[in-house]
């Protein structure tokens, strides 16, 4: 069976995005060429398929497939691109290579998924996919990029209490982002 992995840039207070929907904060601040290469290296792993809600696959599409994407960020561009992507929608029809919808209920569809061949799951920010396939208790990883802002408010992976177990850390000086992975308890 696959695994699923939540992968999702949160602020220190634990928001994906603030009150407002916004989540430019998390990619303002000083540039960090240690984890620059994490990210490059963590997007070329070419390694399982990629899961995105509606609204932020049509964020990826309108930039991983464009020259400038590929001019200033080359590797993970190019793994974007490659990777195998599905995407949870009702009305959309994905144009972005190697992308197809998923069918029926999120839920019975990523159970489908997670009992297929190939590599893990990654489900990439989708904040409101990420909630519901946590609440069904389908997420074994989540992947945090804790980002040091407090945002104050705004929207959270969790509905509710969740037990989780420390896997891995490491922390990046010069923008201060700590990546945390925990297992689901």
């Amino acid at each position: 069976m696959q695994k699923l992995r939540v992968f999702e840039s949160i602020s220190i207070d634990g928001y994906f995005t603030d009150a407002h929907g916004d989540m430019s904060w998390a990619h303002a601040g000083a540039a960090d060429t240690e984890y620059g290469a994490w990210v490059a290296g963590n997007a070329s792993s070419g390694r399982g398929t990629l899961l995105f809600g509606r609204k932020t696959y049509e964020q990826m599409v309108a930039f991983w497939p464009t020259p400038q994407a590929a001019q200033q960020l080359p590797e993970v561009a190019k793994g974007m691109n490659a990777a195998k992507k599905v995407v949870a929608t009702r009305t959309l029809k994905p144009t972005w290579q190697n992308t197809t919808a998923l069918q029926g209920s999120l839920v019975e569809a990523v159970k489908a998924l997670k009992a297929g061949a190939g590599g893990d799951i990654t489900v990439l920010g989708s904040g409101s996919v990420a909630a519901q396939l946590g609440e069904a208790g389908l997420v074994d990883e989540y992947q945090f990029v804790v980002v040091p802002i407090a945002l104050g408010a705004g929207r959270t992976v969790f509905s509710g209490a969740k037990k989780l177990k420390l896997v891995e850390q490491r922390a990046f000086r010069v923008s201060g982002n700590v990546v945390v992975t925990y297992a689901a308890a």
